[in-house]
């Protein structure tokens, strides 16, 4: 996984009267990063953003899991796979900023049965829990596979060929609510008209910058609002 970037800029374009997010423009980190979250797991989100601060009962589900004891658990049962739960990888990250606070979900293991491939048959097994038991020569099924990362097509562009979900060559426009779309003057004159804005100097432009914090705020605040951008950056 490529290494990730600190932070992350974005410029908010924010109404003055009710000091509300309009919209962010943003370059193809902070839409990586957005399209990142999809990807986590729901024991991976509620340790992110704490147990206790989650809406609804996922936060008590997740205790619950944490506390129970082994003896109830079927004896193959390892809670880290729901407490802690790891996703595949088959893409890289220019900046998933959360891997920074802890985020578990690097490229999952696999593991394949090493008795049946040295001695043929034709049988293969594999797992993602190196203590599993083949099931045609039971023995453990503890060889770790390699990953090989799909092969990219060829490009002339850097941004197309730089990993993650969006390419780099244009700016995107993310709205409070987390809506994402390629910036444009017709999506740009579309929100404000949404907003009924009319006078350009009702609005003000802020820089921001997204780290680690920031982009834990942003997890949290897509599970419970949808003015996410204006509650991360403005504190409402």
């Amino acid at each position: 996984m490529a290494t990730s970037v600190s932070t992350v800029s974005l410029k908010l374009l924010i109404e003055k009267k009710t000091q509300k997010v309009i919209f962010a423009e943003a370059e193809k980190p902070f839409v990586d990063f957005l399209f990142h979250l999809m990807s986590l797991p729901l024991g991976t989100i509620i340790k992110l953003v704490s147990q206790s601060s989650m809406v609804g009962s996922l936060g008590n589900l997740y205790g619950s899991i944490k506390n129970i004891s082994q003896t109830y658990l079927q004896p193959n049962l390892n809670k880290d796979v729901l407490l802690n739960p790891k996703v595949a990888t088959h893409y890289s990250f220019n900046a998933p900023l959360l891997l920074a606070a802890g985020d578990p979900s690097e490229a999952k293991k696999f593991y394949f049965c090493t008795n049946c491939l040295n001695y043929g048959g034709g049988r293969r097994s594999i797992s993602d829990d190196p203590k599993a038991i083949c099931p045609h020569c039971k023995s453990k099924i503890s060889g770790e596979a390699s990953y090989v990362a799909p092969v990219k097509a060829d490009s002339t562009s850097m941004d197309e060929s730089g990993g993650g979900f969006v390419k780099g060559v244009v700016t995107y426009m993310v709205t409070d609510d987390l809506k994402v779309m390629p910036h444009s003057t017709i999506s740009t004159i579309t929100v404000l008209n949404d907003f009924n804005i009319k006078d350009f100097g009702s609005v003000e432009v802020k820089d921001v910058r997204l780290g680690v914090d920031e982009g834990l705020k942003v997890l949290k605040a897509a599970l419970q609002t949808d003015s996410v951008l204006t509650t991360v950056f403005l504190g409402k």
